[in-house]
């Protein structure tokens, strides 16, 4: 497929991003696969704009910007992305990296959303925190706030075994957050959305007795098919996180389905082979299409030349008494060989005409044109 549109992966280098990276190139005409470890972004002062660099080089431009990592990135990929905010379609809201690698940010966003879960409690202290592990049935889960592939998480069978685990965690200064235990025989769902859809689903199983149903932790899958209500919860919660692109976790309740984390950055490999189809393919082809629809938005909200000479044609004929009224027009100029001819539009909103003087101010990529 023949297209002028760049875009850019900025990763880990995941063998899911090379899969991604491959199957971008099919629909973009560049695609720069760079690794995130290799980013700064630097913040300039009040004369300076911030610049994303990749090993000492500014960052180009890009109609496609997709950033992945971990939550030990969610800091840059957060800067990334507000950097690229309005100038690139990005799968993702700015702020998406810092919600989703932070489990208690994840689970507000659940509450207002009314994104159903597992019982969670938040407490200031420990002290506070054993008060609740009065009161609650067990087992519980105890959770970091910030872990992906059920890194940080911990089954108390007992208020002893949890006391315990709170003072191990408060002598380390680590926050955690105390969960209701949904019985599932060690099984999940994974559901990966794609813009409005659920464009698989797969089952994780867990090893033995793991609790844990992760592949990562050496969990099992096979494919599953979600009834309309799975598939509402798992779009609403990629939604209600501004995420475009998800893999959101679901457990299956005895009241219903419960939705315990979303993954801005899912693992590709292992809901391919469970299903069979190519998620990678389904998500170029999904970038591809909403950054079309990005770039015709951007340049349908620019006003054409005639809509400009129509709405600016009192400005030719202001007098000078009148206070000077000044217009941004974004364009691209017209070089002829070592010369540069302004738009049409420009002379018309100047009223500068041929016998006046005109002094000429210019710089490194600017000029200014004023009359003397």
């Amino acid at each position: 497929m023949e297209s002028n549109l760049r875009a850019a992966l900025i990763s880990l280098g995941s063998k899911s991003s090379k899969m991604t990276a491959e199957s971008m190139g099919k629909y973009f005409g560049t695609v720069d696969m760079l690794n995130i470890k290799e980013i700064d972004v630097t913040f300039g002062s009040a004369d300076e704009k911030a610049q994303v660099v990749h090993k000492g080089k500014p960052i180009g431009e890009y109609d496609c910007v997709f950033v992945k990592g971990s939550f030990n990135y969610s800091s840059i990929a957060r800067a990334i992305t507000t950097f690229f905010e309005g100038k690139s379609y990005m799968p993702f809201q700015k702020d998406a990296f810092t919600v989703v690698h932070d489990k208690l940010l994840t689970h507000m966003q659940f509450e207002k959303a009314r994104i159903p879960s597992p019982l969670t409690y938040l407490s200031s202290t420990s002290i506070a925190a054993k008060e609740i592990l009065k009161q609650i049935p067990y087992p519980i889960i105890l959770k970091f706030p910030q872990g992906t592939h059920g890194k940080g998480v911990m089954v108390a069978d007992s208020y002893a075994a949890a006391s315990s685990i709170l003072d191990a965690l408060d002598t380390l200064n680590q926050p955690c957050l105390i969960q209701e235990y949904i019985e599932t025989a060690g099984a999940d769902i994974r559901a990966m959305v794609i813009g409005d859809k659920v464009v698989a689903a797969m089952k994780r199983i867990a090893k033995g007795d793991e609790k844990r149903s992760n592949l990562h932790a050496g969990g099992t899958s096979e494919p599953c098919t979600l009834d309309a209500k799975y598939k509402k919860i798992a779009v609403d919660t990629a939604r209600a996180l501004g995420l475009d692109i998800a893999g959101v976790d679901i457990l299956e309740g005895p009241k219903g389905p419960l939705v315990i984390e979303a993954n801005v950055s899912p693992g590709l490999q292992g809901i391919t082979n469970a299903t069979g189809i190519d998620i990678a393919d389904l998500i170029a082809k999904f970038l591809y299409e909403k950054t079309i629809a990005y770039n015709e938005s951007k340049q349908a909200a620019k006003p054409t030349a005639d809509e400009l000479l129509r709405e600016l044609s009192d400005v030719s004929e202001q007098s000078s008494d009148e206070p000077a009224v000044t217009q941004q027009i974004i364009s691209n100029l017209d070089f002829r060989g070592d010369r540069i001819l302004l738009p049409q539009v420009l002379t018309k909103m100047s009223g500068f005409t041929e016998e006046e003087e005109l002094v000429l101010e210019v710089g490194r990529k600017s000029i200014m044109i004023r009359k003397s």
